[in-house]
This record gives structure tokens, C-alpha cells and sequence, in this order.
């Protein structure tokens, strides 16, 4: 992988900038001014000297005086930069940063292009941050996740400057723990987001929103390792601070995981009621790709409630919400799991062809395995109805494959018990009764 401009930017701090002396010296020089001549009356050569060799350092008066002898703006000789154009890479960001709010990831990249080069040779390591930080979470969500950690790690980093606070650096660490779930490294992503939560909640500075996204990501972290009652928790943390900061994008959020665990739990009702708040919040604020989320979690919802009907056509809204806002991985979540009710309603031609389309959309990502395993098993499972044992077989084997780069043995054993299922149909009863033992041993030590 090559370095994004900000990346490599971000790697160049490790060269020394030009200090304020240095910027002094240079500019004198090209003044054509003696040491004497700049001090004028203020002050003595010696004075002069020591600034420029860094063995003073000038005050912020001092600085004003000196820009206004040598003719530069004051913040240049301070950082390398003159007001103007930090104004101006101020606003770059801020421009990147309203396009991630909006969710529009795509945008947020040849925006932030510009930005690297100008930031070579300056002080400004607050803009640097606020660039990496927005960069590495709009390539997150463009699927581009080892790219975003690369990028993070060199925030953490920065954020270690005493310019920065206790939150600047839990805010990284949280971006840190929701790129480690994504790469499905579940247990470094629980001690990133406590990590952030412990230095967030020991900060005494403002941060509720923070918090909130931090529990709703870790609760999403307790769901894959089936952890449910510590799920159940987070989310029911997040949900309190989100409502008393009263922001509607943390609201959205922390309904849709309690909606997930809710349907997890059995409480189906519970489960739509937290799903339908979160899309209506979703609408307020227009964001779309979430709307078709919640759609598709509905869908869900109303199959087992039994209303298979009404689930395949909340499914087919949110294909076409994730159509409309352009998203290959959501239509692949959408046919995935019309190709789950196709299954479950014995419509096996169909399931197997949603099935194959839902693995075109989702690409092979390897932030979508969870995913991808699961669409290989309701492949399977059509083919084994089907009486197609071979091909059931390797797709069984490649749900396997898939679960295996999760490390996650609840995954694994979902596709062992198909594996099972498969055994038994060939009246190989031990190799069935091996595979059940070995999905049962996994599951034992989760909470269900």
C-alpha cells in the first residue's frame, strides 16, 4: 500500500521543523541585517543571538516586534505559517470534516488532498490531527481500514503533545477500537475502547457525545462475542447520554444496537420499537445509508415475528435505499438476508440467487467476513435441501474458511453444525456427532 499525502505528511514530524530562532536568523539574513541592526535599541546582539540559536526563547511580545522589524506576519515566525494560510488550511479541514458529519466518506478524500503539502514545514499539529483523524474514519467506512490505522497511529502519536488533552487522545483510541472491530480483532478493540472510556470519563472535560459513541461501539464488540448482558449495558449507557446531550446521530446509534440486542435477547417487540426510533432519527438527519440499515433490520424483525410478507418488503426498501445512496455493501447486506427469508420459506431457487448476487455486492472485504460467511452458509444450506451434497460441502467449507480469518469460534461452529447437518444427511453419524460436539465445546463459553 502507498501512503496517503496526509500519512506521509504525518511521517515528516519526525524530522525536525525550523524552530522560531531559526526562522529569525533566516529572515534577518535575507533582511540583510546584522544581528545589531535587528536588535536596534530593544535590544542587545547578544539577546538576538541567543533567540536565533535557541537558547531563548521570545515572548509572544518579543515575537511581534521581531515580525514587524524583518516585515512577516507574527504567526509565521511563531509556526511557519502565516495567518492567512492557516486560515485557509483551517477551512480545508473544516470543509472535510462537515462532509464526514454528512457522511459523504467519498468527498471527504480530494478534499483533504491539498492539505499535506502545506502542512510540511509548520507547526500546526492541531490541524494535523483534526486531517488525520477525518481521513483515517472516511477511509474506515470506504472499506479501507488498514489504511485508516496507519493513519491513527500516527495521530496517537501526535496526540501525545502536551498541546493536546485527555479527550484529543481518547477520541483517537476510539477511532482506533472501531477500526480493530471492523478487522474483526474483537479483543484489541474492547481494550482500545476501555481505554478511551477510562481516559473520556477522567478527563472532567465535556465529552457525553464521545462517551456515548465509544459504549455504542464496544457494546457492538460484546454482540460478536456474544456477550449480551455487558452489551445490554453499554447500550443502555450510551442511550442515557445521547438523550441528555440530546444528540440525535448518538440517539440513532445506540437505538440500533439496543435494537440489535434486543432481538438477540427474544424481545422482538422491544427490538422494532428501538429499530423504528433509530430510523426515524436517521431521517431527521438525513442520513440515508442508515435509513436503509434499520430497513433491512426490520425486515428481520417482522420474519420473526412471522410476517415473512412484510419482511421482504422492508428488505427490498432498503435495496433500493442502498441503491439510491450508492452502496454496494449495504445491497449486499439487503439480498443476504432476503436470501435468509427466501430459505427459511423453502423458496430455495431464490434464496441461492440472492445468495450469489449478495456475495458480488459484498466483494470479498475483509471487513465483511462475518457477512460473507454467513451468505456461503444460506448457500449451503439451499444446496443441501436441494440435495446437492458436494456443492453443499464446499460451500460449507468456504463459510468455514471465511469465519476462520474472524477468529471468532461462535462463528465456526455455526458453519461445523451445517457441516454437521451434512454428515447426517449422508448417514455418517459419528462424523456428524464429532462436528455437533465441536460446534457445542465452542459455544459453551459464551452467554447466551
Amino acid at each position: 500500500m502507498t501512503d496517503s499525502p496526509l500519512a506521509l505528511a504525518a511521517r515528516t514530524r519526525t524530522n525536525p521543523r525550523p524552530s522560531v530562532g531559526e526562522r529569525v536568523r533566516l529572515l534577518r539574513i535575507n533582511s540583510g541585517l546584522t544581528q545589531t541592526d535587528l536588535a536596534d535599541e530593544r535590544f542587545s546582539k547578544e539577546y538576538v543571538s541567543q533567540i536565533e540559536r535557541g537558547k531563548t526563547r521570545p515572548t509572544r511580545e518579543t515575537v511581534a516586534w521581531l515580525a514587524e522589524r524583518l516585515g512577516v506576519d507574527e504567526n509565521y515566525l511563531l509556526h511557519g505559517v502565516s495567518s492567512s494560510e492557516r486560515d485557509r488550511l483551517d477551512s480545508v479541514v473544516a470543509r472535510a470534516e462537515a462532509k464526514l458529519e454528512a457522511h459523504e466518506h467519498e468527498e471527504v478524500l480530494p478534499i483533504l488532498a491539498s492539505v499535506p503539502g502545506a502542512l510540511r514545514g509548520i507547526q500546526a499539529p492541531d490541524l494535523e490531527l483534526r486531517a488525520l483523524r477525518t481521513e483515517a474514519w472516511a477511509r474506515m467506512y470506504l472499506g479501507e481500514v488498514r489504511d485508516a490505522i496507519r493513519l491513527l497511529e500516527r495521530a496517537r502519536a501526535l496526540a501525545e503533545e502536551p498541546l493536546f488533552t485527555e479527550v484529543d487522545r481518547a477520541d483517537v483510541l476510539f477511532r482506533l477500537g472501531a477500526c480493530r472491530f471492523n478487522l474483526s480483532s474483537i479483543a484489541t478493540s474492547v481494550s482500545l475502547l476501555t481505554q478511551a472510556l477510562q481516559l473520556a470519563d477522567g478527563s472532567a472535560l465535556p465529552c457525553d457525545r464521545l462517551r456515548a459513541l465509544i459504549l455504542e461501539w464496544r457494546s457492538r464488540c460484546y454482540q460478536r462475542q456474544r456477550d449480551w448482558e455487558a452489551a445490554r449495558e453499554d447500550v443502555e449507557r450510551s442511550l442515557e447520554l445521547a438523550r441528555g446531550i440530546d444528540d440525535r446521530y448518538a440517539l440513532a446509534q445506540a437505538n440500533f444496537q439496543a435494537s440489535l440486542v434486543a432481538e438477540r435477547q427474544g424481545r422482538w417487540v422491544l427490538a422494532r420499537s428501538h429499530a423504528e426510533q433509530a430510523k426515524g432519527l436517521y431521517e431527521e438527519i438525513a442520513y440515508q445509508a442508515n435509513v436503509g440499515k434499520l430497513l433491512n433490520n426490520l425486515g428481520g424483525l417482522n420474519f420473526l415475528l412471522g410476517k415473512p410478507e412484510e419482511a421482504k418488503t422492508y428488505l427490498k426498501d432498503a435495496f433500493r435505499v442502498a441503491l439510491e445512496v450508492g452502496s454496494d455493501v449495504d445491497a449486499g447486506y439487503a439480498v443476504s438476508s432476503l436470501a435468509q427469508v427466501h430459505l427459511r420459506t423453502g423458496e430455495l431457487d431464490l434464496a441461492e440467487q440472492q445468495g450469489r448476487h449478495a456475495l458480488e455486492l459484498l466483494g470479498g472485504r475483509e471487513d465483511l467476513l462475518d457477512e460473507i460467511g454467513n451468505v456461503q452458509l444460506v448457500l449451503g444450506r439451499a444446496m443441501l435441501e436441494q440435495s446437492r451434497l458436494d456443492e453443499a460441502e464446499d460451500m460449507f467449507a468456504r463459510a468455514e474458511s471465511s469465519f476462520d480469518q474472524l477468529s471468532s469460534a461462535s462463528h465456526r461452529a455455526a458453519a461445523w453444525i451445517a457441516q454437521g447437518d451434512l454428515s447426517a444427511r449422508r448417514g455418517d453419524d459419528r462424523k456428524a456427532a464429532d462436528l455437533y460436539r465441536r460446534a457445542a465445546e465452542a459455544l459453551q463459553d459464551f452467554n447466551f
